[in-house]
């Protein structure tokens, strides 16, 4: 019997498998994953989970029993130490497991801080898997001080997690300003305020020279030389493709696993997809980093290893959570040349990318309406007249049927 072995028991590798049998595959499954618990979602290790208002059972994708009962064989707490794609197998500590198509969907490492400034030090977190968020909950107490080194999302996110819990919130962005790889100003702008409201200290332009602690960390010096007293650090400075096992089996590596438009990748009978893979997109190679894309591309490899020959078509979405605030991002806003803005009541805003006349993405702040209007003009590959969408009285329904 043909045997089907994907390394990577996240999102990807977990929807692969599942797409797989619901597809009708017979051959044997093996998914293998270096965590000691099932596959689980990851977007609420940094919200909901991180404050106690999730249980760990919640979190798994599919109970435990959903593999044994779908004849998947799951290996948990299992490291994967070589791909060896001529001889068809992978070394699994001691074992050696043949394969006849191999799927990567190893995902993403995230970015430390280097030990030469402090990065080794106790109570220095990311907040990346299970363990990481199980480490630094108990330091959620109302009154300490932390310090979170970098403004994307997930900065953000933990920043609002420990601002409505009491703590006593500094975040450093060594851009000039916060979100600046990923949004416009006037997003940026957005959520500067949000997290001021809220009493977070947010200080652009500055980085982290130094963390210092005998042991464990107690203070900051910033790269003004600013001196912080903290309690602990969180760093969400970016993460980075996990791409080790394939480059070291020989497989082509550009931002990513480089995979064609099927998923597959420069050796035969080895796919990749998710975090991981980087893919042909319009006339660029992109990777992205999203819960919906790592479902829907291992849903796409899993049927094209079943003979389908399917092109994968990226619809980009996005969504972060803070404090009361659900933001939703349709699209991908590279290349921009203005951004329209759209203000509604309360916070309510949108903020509308445009390449000239093309509408390329949308940043909806507790405006659904826009973002699914948005989202289905971008898939459609319509744009929208600037002049309605800056009208937040005008009714944005119309321009689906223009």
């Amino acid at each position: 019997m043909r045997h089907i072995v994907v390394i990577g028991a996240g999102q990807a590798g977990a929807s692969c498998v599942a797409k797989l049998r619901n597809a009708g595959c017979e051959d044997r499954i093996s998914l293998i994953g270096a965590e000691p618990v099932p596959p689980y979602q990851r977007p609420p290790l940094s919200k909901a989970y991180l404050m106690g208002e999730m249980a760990l059972e919640r979190l798994f994708l599919r109970p435990e029993s959903f593999y044994a009962e779908q004849d998947i064989t799951l290996r948990t707490g299992a490291e994967v130490t070589a791909i060896l794609p001529g001889e068809q197998s992978v070394h699994l500590g001691g074992e050696t497991l043949s394969y006849d198509d191999l799927v990567l969907t190893t995902g993403s490492v995230p970015r430390r801080l280097p030990a030469s400034i402090g990065g080794d030090l106790d109570g220095v977190y990311c907040v990346r898997d299970l363990a990481d968020t199980d480490a630094m909950a108990p330091r959620f107490q109302a009154g300490r001080r932390v310090l979170i080194v970098g403004g994307g999302y997930i900065g953000l996110e933990a920043a609002a997690v420990a601002a409505k819990q009491g703590l006593q919130v500094t975040l450093v962005e060594m851009a000039e300003r916060i979100l600046q790889r990923v949004a416009a100003p006037e997003t940026s702008d957005y959520f500067r305020a949000l997290h001021a409201g809220h009493g977070v200290e947010i200080r652009e332009g500055v980085g982290l020279d130094r963390l210092t602690g005998d042991g464990a960390v107690s203070g900051a010096v910033l790269s003004d030389g600013t001196e912080l007293e903290v309690d602990f650090v969180i760093v969400g400075v970016g993460i980075a493709p996990a791409t080790a096992l394939a480059e070291a089996a020989g497989v082509e590596v550009d931002n990513g696993i480089c995979v064609d438009g099927q998923g597959r990748t420069s050796v035969p009978r080895i796919w990749a997809a998710g975090d991981c893979a980087s893919f042909p997109y319009r006339d660029a190679r992109i990777r992205l980093e999203s819960v919906p894309h790592a479902i829907d591309q291992a849903e796409l490899v899993a049927e094209n290893i079943m003979g389908a020959r399917k092109d994968y078509v990226a619809k980009p979405w996005f969504w972060s959570d803070q404090y009361d605030v659900k933001l939703q991002i349709a699209g991908l806003n590279t290349g921009y040349t203005d951004v329209v803005s759209r203000i509604g009541a309360g916070q309510s805003a949108s903020f509308w990318y445009y390449d000239g006349d093309a509408l390329l993405a949308v940043d909806a702040m507790n405006d659904p309406r826009a973002y699914m209007i948005g989202k289905r003009l971008i898939e459609a590959g319509k744009s929208a007249d600037p002049s309605v969408v800056a009208d937040a009285d005008a009714d944005l329904k119309p321009l689906l049927s223009a």
